[in-house]
């Protein structure tokens, strides 16, 4: 094990004993909800996890090591800290080497899972193309990191704040499949439906374990993605979404918000816009996606 990786005592045992663990992010955490409902997400999903049977591992980066499983103490941190560093690959090194807190993102949690020997992630949505992507190259680290890294990861689709079609082709270029659960399309983080196709539907965790398999064993490197539907109880309309999104991002676009400061900036308007409805609907969402990761992680290991 790299000596900069730090596994918690709960992750390190069932390492040893060959038991399921499920990684999670921690930006979701420091920067995609607010306090407290960050904290009591954090502990929720990881009970899920639990309760199905698998060992949660929620990865941040703490006085100079990767830390895989966190202690409450920690994830309260994290929920509390208002500089801690929003960390993709390119910031790792840097957030290490200054011994600066730092909250992982998609990529970097694949990453940190990956030298850990973690085969399944779950979080939210997954970054992507942002709308106007074509000319700004605005582009999520997210998905390259889903080429090269070979982590499967569980989310409700990408943002809706994203566009959608253009993450799907460059999903497709790069060679990352993207599986469905439940239904044929790519969902759409708030809304179930994208009213894009993803690349196959596979419902139960087994076949999702066979054709994660079969892809490695065939040498393809990188990850898969995992699209699994926000419950139709705790989605938005669809319509009601793309209209907040489309005032948030214009917004966004006035005040000159860009870069890695914009989901965060959208995600916080969106949940203003909507009264909170956006919030509850990211946590059930969350929580959803950690029953179906916690059953992949086992159905790997029988494979």
């Amino acid at each position: 094990m790299n000596d900069l990786i730090q596994l918690s005592p709960e992750v390190a045992a069932a390492r040893a004993a060959g038991k399921p663990v499920v990684a999670l992010e921690s930006t979701i955490i420091a920067h995609g909800m607010p306090w407290p409902q960050n904290l009591e997400t954090a502990r929720e999903v990881e009970d899920v996890i639990r309760a199905e049977g698998a060992v949660p591992a929620t990865i941040a980066v703490i006085g100079g090591r990767i830390r895989v499983g966190l202690a409450d103490a920690e994830l309260t941190q994290l929920a509390q800290a208002p500089d801690a560093m929003k960390l993709s690959r390119r910031d790792l090194p840097f957030a290490i080497a200054t011994g600066r807190l730092g909250a992982t993102t998609v990529a970097a949690t694949m990453i940190c899972a990956h030298l850990a020997g973690i085969e399944v992630f779950v979080t939210g949505g997954i970054g992507g193309v942002h709308r106007g992507g074509a000319e700004s190259f605005d582009i999520s680290a997210d998905l390259q990191e889903l080429a090269r890294t070979p982590v499967a990861v569980v989310c409700a689709g990408a943002k809706s704040i994203l566009d959608l079609g253009l993450t799907l082709e460059y999903l497709e270029t790069h060679g990352v499949p993207v599986l469905s659960v439940g239904q044929d399309n790519f969902a759409a983080f708030f809304t179930p439906d994208s009213g894009l196709k993803a690349d196959f539907r596979m419902d139960d965790a087994d076949t999702q374990a066979r054709f994660i398999r079969a892809k490695w064993a065939l040498g393809l490197g990188g990850g898969v993605v995992v699209s699994n539907p926000v419950p139709a109880a705790q989605a938005m309309p669809r319509a009601e979404i793309d209209a907040i999104t489309a005032q948030a991002l214009a917004e966004a676009d006035q005040q000159g918000i860009h870069g890695k400061a914009i989901t965060p900036f959208l995600l916080a308007r969106i949940k203003a816009l909507t009264g909170g409805q956006s919030l509850a609907t990211n946590i059930a969402l969350v929580k959803n996606n950690a029953v179906v990761g916690a059953r992949l992680a086992r159905a790997l290991l029988q494979k």
